[in-house]
């Protein structure tokens, strides 16, 4: 018996079957679904990835995590392309997956994360929409008092809608005029300075400090901590009634990023502020007017108009 387990072993591990198993992998997608809603819901991101998990869920249901793999995304790809999705929510559901399996893989249910190589859809096109000083008017013209404050805020830290939402007071620093964000979305702490905007927004919004809340921002009407639902029905309430169309609230951050560019900071600074681990997602909120354009031409001129022509006229 000894003789043909070894017998059986040896088979395992030259058909590379025999690998010290992972106690996740005999969970199944649904708990690992689960997992990602809970994650969602405590961080801020339910909008993010839990209606992409309801239509993952549909799909992987039955599948256990061992059984995941590249080629079953190609299958699950293209029954919504034939649905007649867009790449870039195709592309949503790839980061909700991925996100889902890389905590698996932090909880140690996985070794490894089985869907990392799976690269995006192409032709998904990249939103590039900031506010301009019109439109930043209007709106907060259109704003009750608790939403002005968060857009004001949102404008002058660049901060996402969950790290804004997650903020407590223990995270500002007031003498050192400093804002500390503990958890990114990356996952990593960074620091943000205030301006004069944000330091005399939280002075005042810390005059009325409600006993036993932590939260910066809360509900104004249950002053509970305030959730990512109720924020985006008030700014598109808002947006709607000041008669500005297509911005999101997500709008507020490329505009950040975008004025930042537009007064010549450097891109290196805009990445450490935005807290983006790459340049290549700083350059998707870094946009230029014509005005900042006009500016970096206007230094190259060597040469006044009436030499140039003149020096043409001799060379006719």
């Amino acid at each position: 018996m000894a003789q043909r387990i070894l017998d059986k072993t040896k088979g395992e591990v030259a058909e590379e079957k025999w690998f010290e198993k992972s106690p996740g992998e005999s969970k199944t997608f649904r708990e690992l679904m689960d997992l990602l809603t809970n994650y969602s819901r405590k961080n801020c991101r339910s909008k993010a990835y839990i209606s992409s998990a309801k239509v993952l869920g549909e799909f992987f249901s039955e599948y256990l995590l061992a059984e995941i793999e590249p080629g079953l995304w190609e299958e699950f790809r293209d029954g919504r392309e034939k649905r007649g999705c867009k790449p870039a929510t195709i592309n949503r559901d790839l980061a909700a997956f991925k996100r889902a399996f890389s905590l698996a893989t932090e909880c140690r249910w996985l070794n490894h994360n089985p869907v990392a190589s799976i690269k995006q859809e192409r032709g998904s096109t990249k939103r590039d929409r900031w506010i301009v000083v019109e439109e930043e008017t209007k709106l907060l013209a259109h704003s009750p008092l608790w939403l002005g404050r968060i857009i004001l805020f949102a404008l002058n830290t660049g901060m996402r809608r969950g790290e804004i939402l997650n903020l407590s007071w223990r995270d500002v620093d007031f003498p050192r005029r400093a804002i500390t964000v503990m958890e990114s979305k990356n996952g990593e702490k960074r620091t943000i300075p205030m301006n004069e905007i944000v330091y005399d927004l939280l002075k005042e919004i810390g005059k009325v400090r409600v006993i036993g809340r932590e939260w910066v921002f809360h509900s104004p009407i249950s002053k509970a901590k305030l959730f990512n639902q109720a924020l985006e029905r008030a700014f598109a309430k808002c947006v709607n009634e000041a008669g500005i169309e297509d911005l999101h609230f997500h709008d507020l951050r490329h505009s950040f990023g975008t004025r930042l560019s537009q007064k010549g900071i450097d891109v290196l600074t805009i990445k450490a502020l935005l807290g983006h681990k790459t340049l290549t997602m700083t350059s998707r909120y870094v946009h230029h007017n014509v005005e900042s354009l006009r500016k970096s031409v206007e230094g190259i001129d060597f040469h006044n108009f009436s030499t140039v022509e003149k020096n043409l006229s001799v060379n006719a």
